[in-house]
């Protein structure tokens, strides 16, 4: 019954028919009572198709119903289409939230549950596929289908540190750089879809001359922001007194849009190629203004104005990283 009804809402965020993954999803593992599986428990999945299809049901419906174990392994191919992907992930959803909710979580090299293997294998579903599915919604989803009292321990924030380690092997097998993957994992991103655009847009950045010097203003401007007490303002333009921070100001506003733009696009090499212009402002800045001010108003709205630049330096990734 969860299965059934987690399904369906992932068929109906893909725009598919909710009513034939809710299908599939009832009927995936029926064939695992029958003497054929019993006998050849290699063929589960298998034979619950040619029973689909011998007893009538949509070729989607039997298609997912093999499908929705897979990837089995690395390297094994993935469900295809919107409702095989729904059962599939549904599955493998369920089962590592109804664990985690038991405090059944993975230690060492023990995976009795092959937990490690469903987390690899809905990372892969949705960065491959691709599909625009929101990872912390799906696990919040899954969580849901859960009776009260069910899971005695937290599942969401562990879940998904669980499977955002995973995804860090999973993109170092794939040769990414080390740096880069960490840049991008550092903004706990839950569309998984969308890393591999920012994995480029950062590897192209490094490229760029003003790369060094950007990463490490914004690291420099973060630890200045942790020290801060309070909450930044936003900036103001009449608090502003040395031209330095006048010229950043205005250069922030400017890009401002134009960065939210990108993103918004998904565009994430242009944004960071816009964020790269800013470059002799923050170095200017940093040599002609005292942020820690003694006038109160004044360092605060100093602080307001790093805080603004240092949302636009990682609207992508972490480049401190």
């Amino acid at each position: 019954e969860r299965l059934d009804a987690l399904a369906g809402k992932i068929a109906g965020k893909l725009g598919a028919d909710a009513s034939l993954a809710s299908r599939a999803a009832q009927l995936a593992k029926t064939d695992l009572v029958t003497d054929m599986v019993g006998e050849f428990p290699e063929l589960q999945g298998i034979m619950g198709r040619y029973y689909a299809l011998h007893d009538g049901e949509d070729q989607q419906v039997a298609d997912a119903i093999q499908s929705h174990y897979q990837p089995r392994f690395a390297g094994d191919v993935l469900p295809q289409g919107p409702i095989a992907c729904a059962a599939a992930l549904a599955d493998k959803l369920d089962a590592m939230v109804g664990f985690f909710g038991i405090g059944q979580i993975p230690t060492g090299d023990k995976d009795p549950f092959g937990l490690r293997r469903a987390a690899l294998g809905v990372l892969r579903i949705l960065m491959e596929s691709p599909l625009p599915l929101d990872l912390a919604a799906l696990i919040a989803d899954a969580q849901a289908g859960f009776a009260a009292g069910t899971l005695t321990q937290p599942v969401a924030e562990p879940l998904l540190d669980f499977m955002l380690d995973r995804l860090r092997g999973l993109l170092k097998d794939a040769g990414y750089a080390q740096d880069v993957i960490e840049a991008v994992l550092a903004q706990r991103p839950t569309r998984i879809d969308l890393v591999p655009a920012k994995l480029s847009a950062v590897r192209d950045f490094l490229q760029l001359p003003e790369a060094l010097a950007l990463a490490a203003a914004n690291k420099r401007i973060g630890n200045i922001l942790k020290k801060a007490e309070g909450a930044q303002p936003a900036p103001s333009a009449s608090l502003l007194a040395e031209d330095a921070e006048k010229a950043l100001f205005e250069r922030v506003q400017a890009i401002a849009p134009v960065v939210a733009k990108h993103v918004a696009g998904q565009d994430y090499a242009g944004a960071l190629k816009v964020l790269a212009t800013v470059r002799g402002e923050v170095d200017h800045f940093f040599d002609k203004v005292m942020v820690n001010a003694d006038d109160p108003a004044v360092r605060a709205n100093r602080l307001g104005l790093l805080k603004a630049l240092f949302d636009q330096l990682n609207a992508v990734a972490d480049i401190s990283k």
